[in-house]
This record gives C-alpha cells, structure tokens and sequence, in this order.
C-alpha cells in the first residue's frame, strides 16, 4: 500500500472539484478523471473535497507531487512532468475546447472567445503563472519611444548558433518541434516540455490549415501563436502577408507577427513556420509616423516610415489587397536592395536581406509593419553587423527577434543575481576588485567594463536605491543601443536619406 504521509484522496477529490469549478470539467468528464487518478495513484475509491477549495498550486499540486515523489510515483528530476500529467487528466479535452470557443465565438465574439482559451490556458497550469510572476518588469522612459523591459526568470534564452542549429537540425525527433501539433497531449521527456494542458484552436489563414494556441511565457497581455499544422521552415513570402492579415480579420483585437526567417535576425524557432501576436500594448505600436510618402502604383495607401528606433515602413488602407500588393513589391526590392554607402549588402555567398512584418487592424484600416532586417556578419561584426555589438552582450546577446525589434525587451535571467552583485559594489557591500572581476569564472566578469564606467561614474558609496537606479539607467540606454544597432537605415540625416532612397527605387516618393 502507498505511504499515508499526505491525504492523497482528499488532493485528488479537491483537484477534480477545482477543474469543475475552473476548467469547465463537465460532469461525465469529471468522474472520467477521477477514475483515472484513482489508478494512477492506486487507490480504491475516492474521497470527499474540501467545502472550500484551496489554491491550485500551493494547496493542491504541490502536496500530489510531493505524494508522488515519496510514494516512488516520480522522482524529483521529472516533478513537472509528472504535475503536468495531473493536470493534463481534468483539463478539458481538446475537441471539447475548440467546440466551446467556437460557441462563444460565434454568440458573444472572438475577443470573448479568445478570453476563454486564456482562462483555459492559466487554469490548467499550462501559462504557469507561478513562474511568469517572478519575471522583473519596469518601463524604460524615452522622448524618442518607451520600452519594456523584462527580465525572464521563466525560460532560457538561446544563442544564436542554438538557433541557427536547430533550424538546420533534421526533422527525426518525435514531436519534430515544439510547436507541431504533435505536442497535444504529449508527455514529454528530459529534452521536451510536456504538453497535456495545451488546448488548440483550428483556423485556416490563406486557405491552409493552422492552429492557435498561446504562449506559456507570456512575454504580453495576450501572447498568443499562429503555427502551420504542416512543419516547414519560416519564410516570409507574399502568404505571410495575407495570413496575418487574415487573421487579424478574425481577430481584430489581437496583431499578429512573423519572425523573419534567416538567423540572427530571426526568432527562437525557426525549424517550424509561426506567428506571434497579442493585445497591442507593444511600444512599437504607440509611436507615430515620421515622414509620409505616397505610391501612384498603390494611390489608395498610406506609405509612412515610423519614428522609431529601427527601420520601419508602416503601410495602411482600406483596401485589403492594396496594401498587401505594396508589402509584396517592397519585399521584393528590399530581398535585392543593396547600399554600399550605408553598408547595405543584400547578398552574398547567401541572402542577407529579409523583413520583420506585423500586421494589425487600427481604426478600421488594415495595417501593415514592415521592419526592414539585414543578418549580414563581417571580421569587425562577427555576431550580426545589425546585432548587439559585443560590448552590450552582457546585457543581451541573443538575437532580436520580433517582439524586441517592437520594444519589449527580453532580458536574460541571470541578470537578476547579477545586477545584485553590481549593486553591492557601487554602494560599498562589495569591494571594487580588479582583479577578482577580471576572472572569468566570476558570474560578474562579463560585467567589467559596465562596472568600471558606472563605479567611474558614480563611485562606490551610493545607497542601494540609488545604485539599482543607476543601473537600470543603463541597461534601458543599452536596451536603444540595441535597437539602434538592429536599424539598416540609422536614424541620421545620411542613414534617413539612404532610407527615402529605397522608397524611391519603388516609385514611393515624400508626400
């Protein structure tokens, strides 16, 4: 018999309660699961729950896993497999989603509709709030455009050479990715997150079949995918232009946007075509248009380049087919454009030029972002001529895709101890050793030349509010410094110039 070191069936009975009360677990569903429990946990018949039903995480989870780890039912290094595979028995079943979003959507309206998948989403555990609430959060202040800045202490980043792997990588491995539709259900493995909570929602965009399903990070309000069912590489072609516009149709209160599809400049996973969109609370979207410009070819257009921090043709009308003909014609040019003057090259022994398109639907027009990207690398720029340069790799290093080229910045986590330890040095709890910051197996000896300019600065008697200030104000410079750098057309009189060039080679001329 199992160890009685915990009321196992009172955690199960409140579990199954807690899924009918949150989950929308019906009734024929619910004892379904609770049959399923009752094996998986070995027990012979079921307890009553609680009157009131604690916390999910603290009240409930936690004492099933630690149940289950002392029982022999798991062990420590898989817990969150294991958890998820609890939660994975009273979370609705897919084809029981898809029918009550499409219910919703069509009685009360996608935006209702999309409300309930993210209700679905957090109260199964699958969007783990209880790890998204430990990321660090501020807004960085700036005449010229704010950012938001977020330190995640909720997932790994990757280099660019693990991306640039991964997309190169064969397609042998069952799921072939993360974002196949082969996770749903998936009990995952030391290399694969489980996947038992995720609930999908099916669409077609150009005719094809996809599916939506939201991001378990949350990097924003709404953090939401698009994924093709078929797994294929990113590429943005003239159907990126009218998937995003045809799923903004369907959900016009969401944007919706591709990486671009060469590495450096390009997202996370590039090995599987997907989208990511949300609630427009980017900054990138705050910001008005710099210089407009107009076409003969497309009269019915707005042709603007926004004033923002990289560079960014925006393209609006009402005429769907309008604007998604002018996305088509300046990929076309920009895929061929080069610039020597500006350093421009659009190919070498491989393409270098792409864009970073979002799409949204602002005050009945359809609108289009086209964010011009370029991934070339030189002797001088080894990581990317429009990356980070090296010297703000202690602050970010990894590439720059969609959300941060929009400015919500994505910063490692091993910021969060690190920037402590810079804390304790500029007010005195630490001494200033050269030599101790110049080893590198110092978590803080990537942080030399910072530390130095900022202990220069300011010296090393300030008081910790003042000191986590002065830091801050750095890495929200570093964070423009950053988006600067990623700015094929720089934001001087030459670089804007070499910008309205472009638009010329078009026929698009100032208005």
């Amino acid at each position: 018999m199992p160890k009685q070191n915990a009321p196992i069936g009172k955690l199960l009975a409140n579990l199954v309660a807690y899924a009918q009360d949150n989950l929308d677990l019906g009734t024929f569903d619910a004892i379904y699961a609770r049959n399923r429990l009752l094996a998986m946990f070995k027990l012979s018949e079921p307890s009553a729950a609680d009157s009131e039903i604690p916390p999910l995480q603290t009240g409930i989870l936690d004492p099933i896993v630690e149940y289950a780890v002392a029982n022999g039912l798991t062990d420590e290094s898989e817990k969150l497999l294991f958890e998820t595979r609890v939660m994975g028995l009273v979370t609705p079943a897919p084809s029981v989603v898809i029918a009550e979003f499409d219910a919703i959507a069509a009685n009360e309206g996608t935006e209702a509709a999309t409300d309930y998948l993210n209700k679905i989403g957090v109260n199964s555990n699958y969007i783990r709030m209880v790890d998204i609430k430990k990321n660090i959060k501020w807004t960085a202040e700036f005449p010229t455009g704010n950012l938001t800045v977020t330190i995640n202490l909720s997932k790994p980043e990757k280099s660019n050479e693990q991306v640039a792997r991964e997309r190169n990588a064969p397609a042998t491995n069952y799921p072939k990715c993360l974002l196949c539709l082969d996770n749903l259900g998936f009990d995952g493995n030391a290399r694969h997150p489980a996947r038992e909570t995720i609930r999908v929602i099916p669409l077609y965009l150009n005719d094809e079949p996809w599916f939506m399903q939201f991001s378990p990070y949350v990097y924003f309000d709404g953090h939401c995918i698009a994924v093709s069912a078929e797994h294929h590489p990113m590429s943005i072609t003239d159907k990126t232009f009218v998937r995003l516009l045809d799923f903004v149709e369907m959900f016009p209160h969401y944007f919706i946007g591709s990486n671009a599809d060469l590495p450096i400049v390009g997202g996370s996973i590039l090995a599987h075509e997907h989208y990511q969109g949300g609630k427009k609370v980017l900054p990138m979207f705050s910001r008005p248009v710099r210089r407009q410009f107009a076409s003969k070819a497309y009269p019915s257009v707005n042709i603007g380049i926004l004033d923002w921090y990289n560079s960014v043709v925006k393209l609006s009308g009402r005429v769907r087919a309008d604007v998604e003909a002018a996305a088509s014609a300046i990929l076309a040019k920009w895929r061929k454009y080069t610039d020597t003057s500006v350093g421009i090259i659009a190919e070498t022994s491989a393409p270098h030029n792409t864009i970073t398109p979002i799409a949204t639907i602002e005050n009945g027009d359809y609108v289009l972002y086209l964010i011009l990207r370029n991934n070339r690398t030189d002797d001088k720029h080894p990581y990317g001529i429009y990356h980070p340069t090296e010297d703000m790799h202690n602050i970010k290093k990894e590439g720059i895709g969609l959300i941060e080229a929009m400015g919500t910045f994505i910063l490692p986590g091993r910021l969060a101890s690190e920037i402590r330890g810079i804390v304790d040095i500029l007010s005195g709890s630490a001494p200033l050793d050269f030599a101790s910051l110049s080893d590198e197996t110092n978590p803080l000896s990537k942080h030399l030349g910072m530390i130095m300019q900022l202990a220069n600065d300011h010296g090393t008697a300030n008081s910790v509010d003042d000191a986590e200030s002065i830091i801050v104000k750095y890495v929200n410079e570093t964070c423009v410094r950053i988006l600067e750098c990623t700015a094929v057309f720089k934001n001087t009189e030459a670089g804007q110039e070499a910008f309205a060039k472009f638009l010329a080679a078009l026929e698009i001329e100032p208005a």
